[in-house]
């Protein structure tokens, strides 16, 4: 029986809830049994469990949280996203990405700062199933069905791969129902978005095969996938030095989760029970991390000229000027705007260890 490993693709859905709601909650201090003052913050997920939140997981597993002072919760994804959840104060942190944090704050009104970039480069990839031998490049994609999770950046960025290879950049769309692999072997649609670190994975191991394009490939510029960790304006004003404890332990994690991909596995498995994870999965899902240097150049990082999780402001600004050329962007009360968000605005490296 395949496994299904559920993620959502699209993470640049509009927010229907107003950023301007007053926030309440934040960090304070609790006890841990020994009787050592810990401060108790949240880490929000983005999604299901999966290896983008491994170096959180392995913070606290390995005690790095607690050797800063601070005892970490864990929670579930609120119903109106990581991003609302941290501007309002209900959450700390959580993993969303660069995008989500500068365009949120110069169009919607948001007060959120990325504070450590775990991927470098985009894990996006465009598929259909291998057995619809009609598709055998983007081109084929023209009069086909995408099957979306809503909003207008991934259009441009299939028109592009289209046009790109020689095609019109012409398509319908169906929206997504319970996942894009059963969305596409239903044949309501004929190819969709997964991602290569995770969905990828799936259909290696567990099928079903799909035949995939990336976005470098064909066209495509910058980083549409800078994945990291989040936090609120607020609470680096008021706390600056709890946000940094959290983010250098934070990234001590994923440092370790690097460097050690298979015990990184087991960690988050374990941890994580809840998601009921297969530990081979996982391991696969981490090599295909390390192998393809998502986080990094590993040599880099180990000579010190690359540090792990600094904002990437050049290629995520490439793609927001991309999709502004689209006209992909809507204001917070989700009409058109032609302004274009800006990297810096959302993202700050003062937190990291090593940053320069």
């Amino acid at each position: 029986m395949r496994k299904t490993v559920t993620r959502v693709f699209a993470a640049t859905a509009a927010i229907a809830a107003s950023f301007a709601l007053a926030g309440c909650g934040g960090a304070s201090n609790t006890a841990d049994s020994s009787n050592t003052k810990l401060t108790k913050v949240t880490f929000m997920l983005a999604w299901t469990a999966d290896t983008n939140h491994i170096g959180v997981y392995v913070a606290k597993n390995k005690g790095y949280f607690k050797d800063a002072g601070l005892d970490v919760d864990i929670i579930a994804v609120s119903k109106t996203g990581a991003e609302l959840a941290v501007n309002n104060g209900v959450a700390d942190f959580a993993v969303s990405n660069l995008y989500n944090a500068a365009s949120y704050t110069d169009l919607k009104g948001a007060h959120i700062k990325q504070v450590m970039q775990v991927q470098q480069k985009p894990s996006a990839i465009w598929c259909a199933l291998a057995s619809n031998t009609a598709i055998k490049s983007p081109k084929d994609f023209d009069g086909k069905t995408f099957a979306t999770f809503g909003g207008n950046e991934s259009d441009i960025v299939i028109k592009r791969m289209v046009q790109y290879d020689g095609g019109k950049g012409e398509f319908d769309k169906v929206t997504v129902g319970t996942s894009t692999f059963k969305t596409l072997e239903s044949g309501q649609a004929d190819f969709g978005g997964f991602y290569s670190t995770w969905e990828g994975v799936q259909a290696e191991m567990y099928g079903p095969k799909l035949n995939c394009f990336t976005e470098p490939d064909y066209g495509v510029p910058g980083n549409g996938d800078a994945i990291g960790i989040i936090t609120s304006d607020k609470l680096i004003k008021e706390n600056p030095e709890l946000v940094r404890k959290f983010v250098q332990a934070s990234q001590k994690g994923y440092e370790y989760a690097y460097s050690n991909p298979d015990d990184a596995a087991k960690i988050l498995v374990k941890e994580a029970a809840d998601y009921h994870l297969e530990e081979a999965f996982v391991k696969k899902s981490m090599h295909v991390i390390v192998d393809g240097q998502y986080w990094g150049d590993p040599a880099k990082i180990k000579d010190g000229s690359f540090v792990l999780g600094t904002n990437d402001f050049t290629g995520t600004q490439e793609r927001f000027d991309f999709l502004g050329e689209g006209h992909a962007y809507t204001d917070a009360n989700g009409n058109p705007t032609d302004k274009v968000p800006q990297s810096k605005d959302g993202a700050t490296n003062e937190f990291l260890k090593g940053a320069k």
